[in-house]
């Protein structure tokens, strides 16, 4: 028997060294002639001696990795090897990869100071103060500067900086903030204008009001105070004739009036009505709608989706103003979160205050407090508590709370005796941050919070189980919206402005249409747990009428999304096919192969092609050559003669050209300019891409391919850093152990959990780093 297993070995490594010595050959005849120690193209030194030890090369042979699977070296011009060698040699490359990744893990360095990002501040404070649905002057966009992205991603640690400015900000945020959670009764009035977009249709009934109603608006808002609030409707016209208008809170009428009425001095019907109305304190849902006559109850539900708001009165806009005779600050969710216990006499005034303050700062700084930490902020308790009694204290302390370090930082410390330059876990604290800004893009809960201070949660069995409680949580809609948006740079559609001469149908109700259908989508796939590669192969869409109309899918009617079923062949299965990415990757006036064939490679192949160089013009469509017009794709193909610019664009371009029957805005079409439309080109390693369908064929040849660019952009949504070299032998695990569960998002997500980019970091090598109170146990930023 241990003959046997000897011979097993010896044959195992026989085979491995004959696939070195293969791997190595296949790189002398074909690459080394370029990239020898003389010719040097591209920086790039391939000698077969480095097959030797590859693991030594990493950051060498992962490029050369990516390269030989999008097959773009050699170049299209030179002899290239078969089928068979490009997978023998990428499998080798893979192995040995890994197999020195096992034993030497680089999980990559992070700032230990990382500032949250303005959507994490805002659902930390959600969490936090249980402040939802914030009066207008609230609105974060408006408190907070924008953050800095890169590559889509606005999460980037190293992008996110801290000036004086941003400084002032968040003191501006913390006063409001604090004023708002504990209901301070000297708040000045509010103002809060909700205007009705023109192209909102106003002759039927609206979404979440109440049946028998037509038109208007329901929005959600917060009230500060138990106090009287002023409701201000203006009319887009005077009504002709009499109709009746109401006002509800949470579904329940509280105010309404008839317009259409001409006042008894004369003149016309007036366009305002104001109402003093009394609501409670906190979060409600505010409606302002028309009562349909009866007589009205017609014809009109069944009309198509109008763009415009026809004949009938239509609300153009609400202002919500207050608060106004104040009855006191209410009972509201953010109140009972903070006020943890009610003093029973001025003598428990100094014991409950701290169990409310070491309630907030446990919280707050996501971690274990001590008395120390309740020590600091207890001179802002008494200063508010002299001004404005045991209230005031609570708020001037969580007024400094919001603006502590500690809490607009996550902050990651190094353990003591950690060795310079080598990896080790984070702590379970640090661990529940890392996974709740991932899965919730805000702070752990305190269930998470007990896992990881009793220790727990470095169990990889507790680990998985808080993954999938996290993921079923409705917070974890941050995940699928904030990582889908940034990943497709759904956000981008805003600025994108097609030229309105050639594309006169697209409008504003079609752009959010677009955006909206994304986001749809992409979560239904991910909340459904269906294989992430159904991001392709869908044969469904999510569809409201004017986008329907667009697409020219029958039988869709109202301004609500549903989920459609496409016939066979259609073109809006999946994500190729969504008008928000041909929109995004189109110009102004028309489409453009290079921009969609780049997105592809970049989003879904993880192929991104390098930048363009710096003496090469841009590409003019329809230039003039010789004295004739030129198509796109002869303009194309000239910009491919050019040496510098071929290797990239025999990529792109083929991918670009199978989109070329979707115009600019998405529409599909047959011809341009009176001649067919052809969508159909060849890669340099003879594959045909041909039209949409074929765009598909090539990412499904390769299906872990495209998990593997899905699972780069979320392991890079998950650190907060763009992913390297050394981050790939993670990615190639993540996507292999997801492979039972048919790649689901929930398996992707629990494997980046896992993985030791995720749940390790790198020791800096720099003593100063380590002195300044960013170690475990020696101090804390204040």
């Amino acid at each position: 028997m241990a003959a046997l297993g000897g011979a097993i070995v010896a044959a195992h490594v026989e085979s491995e060294r004959a696939t070195r010595s293969l791997a190595a050959a296949t790189v002398g005849e074909f690459c080394t002639d370029c990239h020898d120690s003389l010719s040097q193209s591209g920086g790039v030194v391939l000698e077969p001696a480095a097959f030797d030890d590859v693991g030594a090369h990493a950051e060498l042979f992962e490029r050369v990795v990516r390269k030989l699977k999008a097959r773009t070296m050699p170049p299209p011009e030179n002899p290239r090897p078969g089928q068979a060698a490009y997978e023998r040699i990428t499998r080798y490359l893979e192995t040995e990869l890994d197999r020195a990744a096992a034993v030497s893990p680089n999980p990559g360095r992070l700032p230990q100071l990382r500032r949250l990002t303005r959507t994490e501040y805002r659902n930390t404070i959600r969490d936090l103060l249980a402040l939802t649905n914030l009066p207008a002057e609230m609105d974060y966009e408006l408190l907070l500067p924008a953050d800095n992205s890169s590559s889509g991603f606005d999460n980037l640690a190293d992008l996110l900086f801290v000036s004086p400015v941003v400084m002032e900000r968040y003191l501006e945020a913390a006063r409001k903030i604090s004023r708002l959670a504990v209901g301070d009764s000297s708040m000045p009035v509010m103002v809060n204008i909700h205007r009705l977009p023109l192209h909102q249709p106003q002759d039927d009934g609206v979404t979440g009001l109440p049946l028998g109603t037509r038109g208007g608006l329901k929005v959600d808002s917060y009230f500060p105070l138990d106090a009287e609030y002023a409701f201000r409707i203006e009319l887009e016209r005077p009504p002709r004739e009499r109709h009746e208008i109401e006002i509800t809170v949470d579904g329940a009428r509280v105010a309404s009036a008839t317009v259409g009425v001409a006042p008894r001095a004369g003149g016309p019907p007036p366009r305002e009505l104001e109402f003093r109305v009394p609501v409670d304190a906190g979060p409600h849902s505010i409606g302002a709608t028309f009562l349909e006559r009866t007589a009205a109850l017609d014809e009109r539900t069944l009309k198509p989706l109008r763009r415009s708001r026809g004949t009938l009165p239509a609300i153009e806009v609400v202002t919500i103003s207050g608060p106004f005779a104040t009855a006191g600050p209410g009972d509201t969710p953010s109140r009972e979160r903070l006020f943890v216990c009610r003093p029973a006499s001025s003598a428990d005034q100094a014991r409950c205050a701290r169990e409310i303050l070491s309630t907030l700062a446990k919280r707050a700084y996501r971690r274990p407090v001590s008395d120390a930490d309740v020590d600091e902020l207890w001179p802002f308790y008494e200063a508010g508590l002299a001004e404005r009694g045991f209230d005031g204290g609570i708020q001037r302390a969580l007024e400094r709370v919001l603006v502590s370090p500690q809490f607009l930082y996550r902050i990651e410390r190094i353990p003591p005796g950690a060795e310079p330059g080598k990896a080790f876990e984070v702590s379970p604290i640090e661990l529940a941050s890392r996974l709740s800004y991932f899965l919730w893009s805000s702070m752990p809960d305190d269930e998470l919070l007990d896992a990881a201070a009793s220790g727990t949660l470095a169990d990889r069995r507790v680990l998985s189980r808080q993954v999938a409680r996290m993921l079923a949580d409705p917070r974890a809609d941050s995940l699928v919206d904030n990582f889908a948006s940034q990943w497709l740079f759904l956000r981008d559609v805003a600025g994108r402005d097609p030229d309105p001469f050639l594309f006169r149908d697209y409008d504003e109700p079609l752009r959010e249409a677009f955006v909206e259908e994304t986001k749809l989508f992409v979560a239904s796939v991910f909340r459904s747990d269906s294989s992430v590669l159904e991001l392709i192969t869908a044969d469904y869409t999510f569809v409201n009428e004017r986008l329907a109309e667009h697409y020219g899918i029958p039988h869709v009617r109202g301004a609500h999304f549903r989920r459609v079923e496409l016939p066979a062949g259609s073109p809006r299965g999946g994500l190729l096919g969504h008008g928000s990415i041909l929109t995004l990757t189109s110009y102004p006036t028309r489409t453009s192969p290079v921009l969609r064939g780049k997105f592809v490679l970049d989003n879904l192949l993880a192929s991104p092609p390098p930048p363009p160089p710096a003496d090469v013009p841009a590409l003019v469509a329809e230039t003039v050559a010789e004295g004739q017009k030129q198509s796109l794709r002869d303009a194309l193909a000239a910009h491919r003669a050019d040496p510098k610019c071929a290797s990239c664009h025999a990529q792109m371009d083929p991918i670009g050209f199978a989109f070329e029957q979707f115009d600019a805005v998405g529409r599909w079409r047959e011809t341009e300019g009176g001649l067919p439309i052809h969508a159909s080109s060849e890669l340099p390693d003879g594959t045909v891409v041909d039209g949409l369908a074929g765009v598909e064929a090539l990412i499904l040849a390769d299906p872990e391919r495209f998990v593997g660019a899905v699972t780069e952009k979320l392991l890079m949504y998950a650190l907060g850093r763009n992913v390297q070299y050394y981050d790939l032998p993670a990615v190639r695990a993540i996507v292999r152990e997801a492979a039972p569960s048919d790649h689901t998002f929930a398996a992707l997500v629990e494997g980046i959990v896992m993985s030791v980019p995720f749940r390790q970091r790198l020791a800096p090598t720099d003593p100063e780093l380590r002195s300044a109170g960013l170690v475990r146990g020696h101090g804390r930023p204040r």
